[in-house]
């Protein structure tokens, strides 16, 4: 159904946290987004995931261009202790825990935080570059 739809049009896919797929259903989806590009030149895709999986997407398609996307120590804390304001039970958390994550979340950073509002901007920088900012 995509395929009919996009064929003749110019059309932009995004797919966030393609790295959360299971496998076996990656590389179906995979696969089909590949058979799409095929018949729709006017397409183009916008995907979010972990690092790890970016070999498999270069398997299923040539020229891809990549960008990492790594928060700060000082974004992290500041997004945690946000967070940690918000809480709907403070009585649970005490300064020592408090601490304690504000450590060692930073620390295990594994490039997974990134604010919507970061892939906002780089999704409206990648429409603007593809000439695709009327979407």
């Amino acid at each position: 159904m995509l395929q009919i739809t996009s064929s003749g049009r110019r059309a932009l896919i995004c797919i966030d946290a393609l790295d959360e797929c299971v496998e076996q259903h990656r590389v179906k989806l995979l696969d089909s987004l590949n058979q799409i590009l095929e018949v729709s030149p006017g397409t183009r895709i916008f995907m979010t995931g972990r690092p790890h999986i970016l070999p498999e997407i270069r398997r299923h398609f040539a020229g891809i261009t990549s960008i990492s996307i790594s928060p700060k120590r000082d974004d992290i804390i500041r997004y945690l202790c946000s967070k940690l304001d918000k809480d709907t039970n403070p009585d649970a958390m005490d300064s020592s825990l408090k601490a304690d994550i504000l450590k060692k979340i930073p620390e295990h950073n594994s490039g997974t935080c990134v604010e919507a509002t970061t892939l906002r901007r780089l999704l409206q920088v990648t429409l603007t570059d593809l000439h695709l900012d009327s979407y």
